[in-house]
């Protein structure tokens, strides 16, 4: 966190300090009292089920630096810096805000529904100079603040993931985030129970451009569909993919690499990306694009490109011995990126090739005609085996349909054989990394070799 004191940080958010604790600036911020540590700014926020300021005095107990509460909690606390706000969220948000401004780091907003988590895993591997990118899936209302939050004193690019689930939300983190660079990977159904059309997610990914400075830039695909009505908002455009200004001319797929000459506005160089999906290297280009926004040298990201790698459960590829592959791409799922994933899985050299498909959430009452459009491009790509887990999942229509991700597993321990690959996928609430986990007990239990695994 950047060094702020009290009193700035009580300005920042427009709170009154009602006790003073000891010299200097809090060491970071926590949401969660069982994670304080020595120096800590503990934000007690509302939650569902509980007021998280009822944790301030533990907090304080266990070494926090202070506490941000409503005026309630904040009567009668001591034992740090009590701050007490109107709102401790809209606080956590206004503080990241002025950590960000004094940061003066460059900003990099990535959003988009599918692709946006491995882009920011790119950006972080490709940018030179020291980078700090949202941990994990901190990509919401409370998880963006935290991840500016998060960033070291000598951070000169801050990269951060923004999710959205309504209309309004990405407004609201390009308001706390203030991007430089806002980058949209694509638009797709996905949130449309939530919005009710592409077209309405479309103008929600959009909302973005309105909060660039005039110095800024929005890198965006080259096949912009449903954005197009919408970039006139952008001061600047940089587009990505076949047709754009960052474009992979020649590309090459062999032992796990793609090889792919990019052209950009400031150059061409040839990169060396340790996958060999074809989305991926879409994520790359916009990577790239990014980079170019941000003036970075083509042949630094160059050099750094064999270096990328994924978050967990997203392409995670796992040995699983005797030749059989289990690709783990269960960290959510939509049309766009089951389609991705599924022409991914028949590019596999394998004796068979497997689809355990969940549900895909979220898609609003058109879901049975999504998954039915899934289940037939499966079948169009000659996948051997389509085994669907949960009750959604029967639109699939599915060789087999088992309950849970655990039937799954035994399903595919019984008729696995050497060199079959499986892609297992569904969005994140059908749990579908528990297939790995206990496939590989039952194929350890059986006396197969252990799995080792790495993102692909």
């Amino acid at each position: 966190m950047i060094d702020l004191d009290p009193q700035r940080i009580a300005d920042a958010m427009g709170a009154e300090i009602t006790a003073r604790g000891g010299a200097g600036a809090p060491r970071g911020v926590v949401i969660d009292s069982r994670e304080v540590g020595e120096g800590d700014l503990f934000f007690g926020l509302p939650g569902a089920s509980a007021d998280g300021g009822v944790f301030a005095a533990p907090a304080l107990g266990a070494g926090a630096w202070g506490a941000v509460v409503t005026a309630d909690r904040a009567a009668g606390l001591e034992g740090g810096w009590v701050f007490s706000v109107a709102d401790p969220l809209a606080g956590l948000q206004s503080l990241a805000r002025e950590s960000r401004r004094a940061l003066g780091a460059r900003v990099v907003g990535i959003t988009g529904s599918v692709g946006k988590t491995s882009v920011k895993d790119i950006c972080r591997a490709l940018l030179p100079g020291r980078v700090h990118a949202s941990p994990e899936n901190f990509n919401t209302e409370i998880g963006l603040p935290l991840a500016i939050l998060g960033a070291a004193p000598d951070t000169e690019t801050l990269v951060l993931e923004m999710a959205m689930r309504g209309s309004g939300q990405i407004a609201e983190l390009a308001e706390i985030a203030e991007p430089d660079v806002a980058a949209i990977t694509n638009v797709g159904p996905v949130h449309v129970e939530l919005l009710g059309s592409v077209e309405a997610i479309a103008e929600t990914k959009a909302e973005v451009f309105a909060h660039l400075p005039p110095s800024g830039i929005a890198v965006v695909p080259a096949e912009q569909g449903p954005l197009e009505p919408h970039l006139d908002r952008a001061p600047r455009l940089i587009r990505f993919g076949d047709g754009g200004e960052v474009r992979a001319v020649e590309r090459s797929v062999a032992d796990g690499v793609t090889e792919a000459l990019v052209e950009t506005p400031a150059g061409s160089a040839r990169f060396h990306f340790p996958f060999t999906e074809a989305h991926n290297l879409e994520n790359a280009l916009a990577g790239i694009a990014i980079g170019v926004a941000l003036e970075a040298p083509l042949s630094e990201m160059a050099d750094r490109a064999p270096d990328i790698g994924f978050s967990r459960l997203r392409g995670e590829r796992l040995e699983l011995g005797d030749g059989i592959v289990l690709v783990n791409d269960c960290y959510n799922a939509n049309p766009v990126s089951m389609r991705a994933a599924i022409d991914h899985l028949a590019t596999l050299d394998a004796d068979r090739r497997i689809a355990v498909l969940g549900e895909m959430a979220e898609l609003g009452p058109g879901a049975p005609d999504y998954h039915r459009e899934i289940g037939r491009h499966a079948r169009d790509h000659e996948i051997d085996l389509i085994v669907g887990v949960g009750r959604a999942a029967r639109d699939y229509d599915p060789d087999e349909l088992v309950a849970t991700p655990e039937d799954a597993a035994e399903l595919l321990a019984a008729q696995l054989g050497p060199r079959d690959v499986v892609l297992v996928k569904a969005s994140r609430s059908v749990g579908l990394e528990a297939v790995a986990e206990v496939l590989d007990e039952l194929l350890g239990d059986q006396g197969a070799p252990g799995s080792a695994g790495g993102s692909a």
